[in-house]
């Protein structure tokens, strides 16, 4: 019932941006802990960034502060991810994810802590 859908992927050249969407629908809370991860084939799937959709906090990976920011909207069911200043390294699938969790919950950027995944969509940086 639960689902998470990403979209605004694409191909940039180095130094571009991109808009990452993730709409979420089924969550019975009225705020979750919602975040944005990416995988590169042969690497493991790594944090990008996660918000708190009750008023933050924020947390970002050392690789993309700076670069990239999460947002929401106002009703709370989309997260987005502006990136900035793209690098090839942030070639990868990047996924929106979320933990579904009632109350109060931190963004950890552990990926254990999620429980709902979407399916991804592709980023790639050219130079």
């Amino acid at each position: 019932q639960v689902h998470l859908a990403e979209s605004g992927g694409g191909s940039v050249q180095t130094g571009g941006s991109l808009r990452l969407s993730c709409a979420a629908s089924g969550f019975t809370h009225s705020t979750n802990c919602m975040g944005w991860f990416r995988q590169a084939p042969g690497k493991e799937r790594e944090a990008v960034a996660t918000i708190y959709t009750g008023g933050g906090p924020t947390v970002y990976a050392d690789s993309v502060k700076g670069r990239f920011t999460i947002s929401q909207d106002n009703a709370q069911n989309t997260v987005f991810l502006q990136m900035n200043s793209l690098k090839p390294e942030d070639t990868a699938t990047y996924y929106c994810a979320a933990m579904g969790i009632g109350g109060y919950c931190y963004p950890a950027l552990e990926i254990d802590a999620y429980n709902y995944w979407g399916q991804g969509t592709q980023v790639t940086v050219s130079s």
